[in-house]
C-alpha cells in the first residue's frame, strides 16, 4: 500500500495476458475503448459487444478523432492531450460528445491512460446515453407532475370558489369516521360556529340528541333511498330546525357524504335576503335616503343624500335638522312631518334643497313614518328634479272647469279682463294647495306662498276660503 492508499501489483502478481484476451477484457470492462496517437489519430477501436448503443465503429480507425467530435468537445480533447503530454498520466474523467453521420450524436465519459513507449493513449469510455435518457425521463416525469399539480390547483380553486359562492349551505362528511372534511361559510353560519372549528369535528355533535353511529346510518339510508331522501334535525347551538339532504359518492377510495342543509323556517332566510337587498339599495341607490327622528333631526343618510348637500361625511350632517338643508327650512319640514304623521306617508312634495355651501337644487320628496317601534322615525326619499324642472313647461296646471270658464270670457270681455280672471284662478288654486298642505296653518301657508299674514287673509276672504275652512 502507498501513502495515498492505492494498492499496486508487483510484476510477478500479474500473469501474462494474450493480446486477444486483453482486448476482450478491455472491451468488456468499458463501453468503448479507443487507442489514439499523441496527434489524436485513432489506432484502434474496441466496442463492448454487450452494449447495444454503439454499433460498429471500425470506420474510425486511421481517422483523426477530432472528426468524430462536436465543436464544443474538440477543445476539451486538446486540453486533455496537453495535460497528458505534460504529466504523462491523467485520472480525471472527461465528457466528450461524439458525432457520426451527422444525425447520430452521443456523449461518452472517458479516462485517459498512457500506454506503450511510443506515447499512445488508451481512452476507456462509459456511454452516458442511458443516463441522459434517464434524466430526460425524469424531466418529463417532473413536467407531467407539475402539470398535474397545476390542474389539481386549478380544480381546487374552482371548487373553493363554487363552494363559497353557492347560495346553499354544504358540508362534506367522511363516512368512515363521521367527521366533517370540508364545508362552506354558509354552513358554518347556519350552525353558528367558525368554519375552522367545524372542519375536523364530528358532524353528529352539531345536532341535538344524535349519536354518531346512528346519525351516520340515518344519513346513509337517506342518501341511498329512492328519490331525494332527507333527515330533519335540530341544530344544537341555534335551536333551529333544519333538513339535511345527503348525497353519497366515492373519492380516492373513500366514501363521502355531501349534505345540503336547508333551514325549515324559510321566512327567516327570505328575511335575511330582503335585509341584504334593502341594505344594498340604501348604500348604492341613486335616490337620496335620509332617516330622522320625530323632530326632523338626521339620524342616518346614504351617500346619494350627502352628494346632494355637498357634505363629505355623514358625521358633518348627523345631528342637524333636515330643515337646515331645505330652502324654506322649517316650513317645508313641518308640512312634511305633519302630513306623514297624519296619513303615514306623503308623496311627491316639490321643494328645493340647499347644500352646505348655499347652492340650491330642485327636488321631489316622499316621506314615510315608521311608527311600529319604541322610537318612531321618518324616512325621506329625495329625488333630484332639476332636470325634469328644466324641461317642464312653465305655468301650473289648471282644472278643466277653470279653463272652460276662462275660454267662455273670450268675445265677451277684453284681454285685460281675461288675463286678470286667469290670474285669479291660478292664485286661488295655489292658496288652496298651500292651505291643504299646511292643514289650515295660516302662518305656515303665508310663509310658503311668500305672503304676509294680512295679505293671505285678504285673499282668503276674496276667494271665499275662510268660511270653507270653518272660520266666520
Amino acid at each position: 500500500m502507498t501513502s495515498r492508499g492505492t494498492k499496486y501489483w508487483n510484476a510477478g502478481a500479474i500473469p501474462l495476458i494474450a493480446p486477444d484476451l486483453l482486448g476482450d477484457i478491455i472491451a468488456t470492462a468499458s463501453d468503448i475503448a479507443i487507442v489514439i496517437s499523441p496527434e489524436a489519430q485513432v489506432l484502434s477501436v474496441l466496442v463492448n459487444p454487450n452494449h447495444p448503443y454503439e454499433g460498429r465503429l471500425d470506420h474510425w480507425k486511421g481517422r483523426n478523432l477530432r472528426d468524430y467530435l462536436t465543436a464544443e468537445s474538440q477543445p476539451k480533447l486538446e486540453r486533455e492531450l496537453e495535460a497528458l503530454a505534460a504529466e504523462n498520466n491523467s485520472a480525471r474523467p472527461v465528457e466528450l460528445n461524439h458525432v457520426d453521420r451527422a444525425e447520430w450524436e452521443f456523449p461518452v465519459r472517458y479516462t485517459f491512460h498512457c500506454i506503450g513507449p511510443d506515447g499512445a493513449y488508451l481512452m476507456l469510455g462509459r456511454d452516458l446515453r442511458p443516463i441522459a435518457e434517464m434524466q430526460q425521463q425524469l424531466v418529463k416525469a417532473q413536467l407531467a407532475l407539475e402539470k398535474d399539480y397545476e390542474a389539481q390547483r386549478d380544480y381546487d380553486t374552482r371548487f373553493r370558489v363554487l363552494l363559497e359562492t353557492t347560495r346553499d349551505p354544504f358540508v362534506f362528511v367522511s363516512l368512515s369516521n363521521g367527521r366533517i372534511t370540508d364545508c362552506n361559510g354558509l354552513a358554518a353560519k347556519l350552525l353558528a360556529t367558525a368554519k375552522e372549528t367545524l372542519v375536523g369535528s364530528a358532524f353528529a355533535q352539531e345536532f341535538e340528541g344524535r349519536r354518531r353511529s346512528e346519525f351516520i346510518e340515518s344519513l346513509t339510508n337517506a342518501a341511498v333511498a329512492d328519490g331525494a331522501g332527507s333527515v330533519e334535525l335540530q341544530a344544537r347551538r341555534t335551536g333551529r330546525t333544519v333538513t339535511l339532504t345527503p348525497t353519497i359518492f366515492r373519492a380516492a377510495g373513500e366514501r363521502i357524504l355531501l349534505c345540503r342543509i336547508d333551514p325549515t323556517d324559510e321566512v327567516d332566510q327570505l328575511s335575511d335576503e330582503l335585509s341584504e337587498n334593502l341594505g344594498a339599495l340604501y348604500q348604492e341607490g341613486v335616490d337620496a335616503i335620509a332617516f330622522t327622528d320625530g323632530d326632523g333631526t338626521l339620524i342616518a343618510a346614504n351617500d346619494s343624500f350627502l352628494k346632494l348637500i355637498d357634505v363629505a361625511h355623514l358625521t358633518v350632517a348627523k345631528g342637524k335638522s333636515l330643515a337646515d338643508f331645505l330652502v324654506r327650512g322649517n316650513i317645508d319640514l313641518k308640512v312634511l312631518l305633519e302630513n306623514a304623521a297624519r296619513s303615514g306617508q306623503m308623496r311627491m312634495y316639490a321643494t328645493k334643497l340647499q347644500s352646505e355651501y348655499g347652492s340650491q337644487i330642485s327636488v321631489e320628496i316622499s316621506v314615510t313614518l315608521l311608527n311600529d317601534r319604541a322610537n318612531p322615525a321618518y324616512v325621506f326619499v329625495i329625488r333630484d328634479a332639476s332636470r325634469a324642472e328644466a324641461v317642464r313647461r312653465p305655468g301650473a296646471a289648471v282644472s278643466n272647469d277653470a279653463v272652460r270658464s276662462v275660454m267662455e270670457l273670450v268675445g265677451s270681455a277684453t284681454l285685460k279682463d281675461i288675463v286678470a280672471e286667469t290670474t285669479d284662478v291660478v292664485e286661488k288654486m295655489c292658496i288652496e294647495t298651500a292651505i291643504e298642505l299646511t292643514r289650515n296653518n295660516r302662518v305656515a301657508a303665508a310663509e310658503m306662498l311668500g305672503l304676509s299674514r294680512q295679505s293671505l287673509y285678504v285673499k282668503l276672504r276674496k276667494y271665499g276660503l275662510i268660511a270653507r275652512n270653518g272660520e266666520s
